[in-house]
């Protein structure tokens, strides 16, 4: 069970882990232990997240959200199985976390008269600056 805040707990049936052989360091224990943690989570199918936080959820998650609805994270960091699967679950924890807040809407504004005006001074200025470059007529 992964408690992300007071209202969200994930259930273990949610999540499967398996362990691979790791990449990282680990000298010869690396090609013996099988350390490196994949953690999958199925989103699309938990009761525990409402549907506008699984739609940010994602949205956040990029590439790592499957076509089957879960998301998976893989961590390597360390030598040690139980740190890489602690590691897996925090990273799950803060996604979620960050999908749980919502936007604010954006307020469509418009540029007070006085902006405008200066904008357009600026403006003139500017293009009268560069129509005074150019050729000198010789009277």
């Amino acid at each position: 069970m992964l408690r992300i805040n007071d209202d969200i707990t994930l259930q273990d049936w949610e999540m499967t882990e398996s362990f691979v052989r790791s990449s990282g360091p680990g000298g010869q224990n690396v090609n013996k232990v099988s350390t490196a943690v994949e953690l999958r989570f199925e989103a699309a199918r938990s009761p525990s997240l409402p549907d506008p936080v699984k739609a940010r959820l994602k949205r956040l998650a990029g590439r790592r959200w499957t076509k089957e609805g879960a998301i998976i994270i893989q961590c390597e960091e360390t030598r040690s199985q139980a740190r890489n699967r602690e590691i897996a679950r925090v990273r799950l924890a803060e996604l979620i976390t960050r999908a749980l807040v919502k936007p604010k809407r954006r307020i469509a504004t418009k540029p007070t008269y006085g902006s405008v005006k200066r904008r357009l001074a600026a403006k003139k200025a500017r293009s009268d600056v560069k129509s005074l470059r150019g050729r000198v007529d010789e009277d």
